[in-house]
């Protein structure tokens, strides 16, 4: 647990799963991803972690994000490698100390199913509900939109049962833009992963905490050209970085990695060529679990798919 001025801040961990390495960075050669992050599997993935941010002050549990979920069918399981094993959004919480009715707000950085999976569950009678009955959940409205419309690039990345039940439900906060959404909580939208991704920076004044959702989804991203291949405008992405992150070293933010394996947090390094991740920093530790993957994935995928 990290305390920053009135917020006590967790990290959730919701699960490990797989992605393609060289989807995962792009341009990047191999040799390189593979000793800045992990050699991966014989079908080329390596291991992610679907990592939400908690948040707590006087009479707000907020979450932010939700990892890929239980919805998941057994087909789509194994092409992701998905492993519920060892963490659970659910479990997870409960070491926490929170039951899924005492969340008061949810914010959705997008809505790629790795990030919004958990938003939505089903009950015993099999029926589609929300996994936090009493929250309202905030994304920003042109993300909801491309959601609805994608490309076929990233279609397979959204699916309708993450997000659609609570727009039904009248439980969608829609966003426009840049702003605070609770005093030291702030929404930044960016566009090139995918249109209004938000970040949430938490901050007391002194004191700076960005989660990174997609800029930089591991500790290896921080580097400005290790970009995704999943992104759909990634020069834009590099324009973004190259925005944000002089300001977050010149003012020692704390980078939470939603998907980094292994590494939950760290403050930036300058370098020659721009930054790298410093020490890695745990904000929160689970008992008789090692956040570390193991070495390798087991199995191999049927075919390939969208996420990140």
């Amino acid at each position: 647990m990290l305390q920053i001025g009135r917020f006590r801040v967790d990290l959730v961990e919701t699960g490990r799963f797989g992605l393609d390495g060289g989807a995962m960075f792009g341009v990047v050669p191999k040799p390189l991803w593979q000793q800045a992050y992990h050699p991966g599997d014989a079908a080329n993935r390596i291991p992610m972690a679907a990592r939400a941010l908690l948040l707590r002050w006087e009479g707000a549990t907020v979450l932010v994000d939700t990892g890929n979920g239980t919805k998941m069918p057994p087909k789509q399981r194994q092409i992701y490698a998905l492993d519920t094993s060892r963490f659970s959004l659910e479990r997870s919480l409960a070491l926490l100390g929170v039951r899924p009715e005492e969340v008061t707000a949810v914010i959705l950085t997008h809505l790629h199913f790795d990030h919004a999976g958990g938003a939505t569950t089903y009950d015993d009678r099999g029926q589609l509900r929300p996994t936090f009955p009493n929250a309202r959940y905030y994304v920003q409205r042109e993300q909801l939109a491309w959601a609805r419309n994608p490309t076929e690039k990233d279609r397979a990345s959204f699916i309708p049962e993450d997000f659609e039940p609570l727009a039904a439900e009248g439980m969608l906060e829609l966003l426009d833009g840049e702003g605070e959404l609770f005093p030291g909580v702030r929404v930044i939208p960016l566009y090139g992963h995918t249109a209004a991704m938000q970040l949430v920076l938490v901050s007391d004044g002194g004191e700076h905490l960005l989660y990174c959702a997609d800029l930089c989804p591991t500790a290896a991203h921080v580097p400005y050209p290790y970009i995704m291949a999943y992104d759909n405008h990634p020069l834009r992405t590099l324009e973004e970085k190259r925005r944000l992150l002089p300001q977050a070293y010149e003012e020692g933010w704390l980078l939470c990695f939603e998907h980094d394996a292994f590494v939950q947090a760290a403050r930036l390094e300058a370098t020659a060529k721009g930054f790298k991740a410093g020490a890695p920093v745990t904000i929160t530790a689970y008992p008789e679990e090692s956040i570390s993957a193991p070495d390798a994935l087991e199995g191999t995928p049927p075919s390939s798919g969208s996420a990140a």
